[in-house]
């Protein structure tokens, strides 16, 4: 049986995809593990409103019920929202056992790409990647996102890495793995929570139809993803000192309680929200939401760039 048997998308997306219209797939994982309930249920519906007024169709992605569920809303969007922190967090090794379980998952960057891709989608927006963990000399903690965006023709735009991440090590993982990082309007990679991390991207563009020709030159050539660094907004971004600072208590509390592996992301949010007094999540959203209006932005450029016209070379 095709992977595709296992897809249901609806309607909306559908109709989209056979247009050649612009979509763009949101993950899930923000929802279930990423902020609590009821925040998490109006960003999701927030980020969705961001990519319909840039033109494009918003495409939620979870798993649920036994399917690979591509443009979630109404009723099983409140139900993703409500299950939080109970439901699995999906990633590629997780994928067939909770198909068969029938289980409610929130899907990982790399996940979402997975699926994304199966449905016919090019452009992901989602809030930070995961990557190379501080320590990671000793626990091997690499995110399967890295490798997945080595090999899935996925542009995911993002804020950069997470900070609680080593992002030196993440990037040279991205370009052991061959997958360029793209600046829009930086020279600078990003680190989620701030605009700058001290580490250059590979290539800048000020342009979103450049970029949609970059992402669209790459899926010709059969080269895997692109990760599209765009940084919180200025008025938004937090004092990379201070954040620092909370990150390293965060992880100390997670070292004390032993907690590691896939809870440990989960784990560190939910502490640095606790010790900003909320401030991360009034940031994470804000930076969801402008990496939502640039991927529909560059799918919008992609879809016009795929739609022959009349009289026209495709550029």
């Amino acid at each position: 049986m095709s992977a595709k048997a296992y897809l249901s998308i609806s309607a909306d997306v559908k109709a989209a995809l056979k247009a050649g219209k612009a979509v763009v797939a949101l993950e899930s994982t923000i929802i279930t593990h990423g902020m609590p309930y009821p925040q998490n249920l109006e960003m999701a519906k927030n980020v969705e409103a961001v990519v319909r007024a840039h033109g494009a169709v918003p495409a939620t992605i979870a798993i649920m019920d036994g399917r690979f569920c591509v443009g979630v809303s109404g009723e099983d969007l409140e139900r993703l929202a409500l299950e939080g922190g109970k439901a699995a967090k999906a990633s590629r090794r997780d994928v067939s056992s909770l198909l068969v379980k029938g289980a409610i998952a929130g899907t990982t960057v790399a996940t979402t790409m997975q699926i994304a891709a199966l449905a016919g989608i090019h452009v992901f927006a989602t809030g930070g990647i995961g990557g190379v963990h501080r320590g990671a000399e000793d626990t091997f903690d690499i995110s399967a996102d890295l490798e997945e965006l080595s090999r899935t023709p996925v542009a995911v735009i993002c804020a950069g890495a997470k900070s609680i991440l080593d992002i030196a090590k993440t990037l040279e993982v991205l370009e052991t793995n061959g997958v360029p990082v793209i600046g829009y309007g930086t020279d600078e990679f990003p680190a989620f929570w701030a605009r700058k991390s001290g580490h250059k991207v590979d290539h800048r563009f000020d342009n979103v139809g450049d970029i949609a020709k970059v992402v669209g030159m790459q899926t010709d050539l059969g080269m895997g993803g692109v990760l599209i660094a765009n940084p919180i907004p200025e008025a938004d971004e937090l004092d990379a000192a201070s954040i620092e600072a909370r990150i390293a208590e965060a992880i100390r509390g997670a070292e004390a309680e032993g907690v590691s592996r896939k809870e440990l992301t989960p784990f560190l949010l939910k502490r640095i929200f606790e010790l900003t007094e909320g401030k991360s999540l009034v940031a994470n959203i804000a930076l969801v939401e402008n990496n939502a209006k640039v991927a529909a932005q560059i799918a919008v450029a992609l879809a016009a760039r795929e739609v022959p016209q009349p009289g026209l070379r495709r550029a």
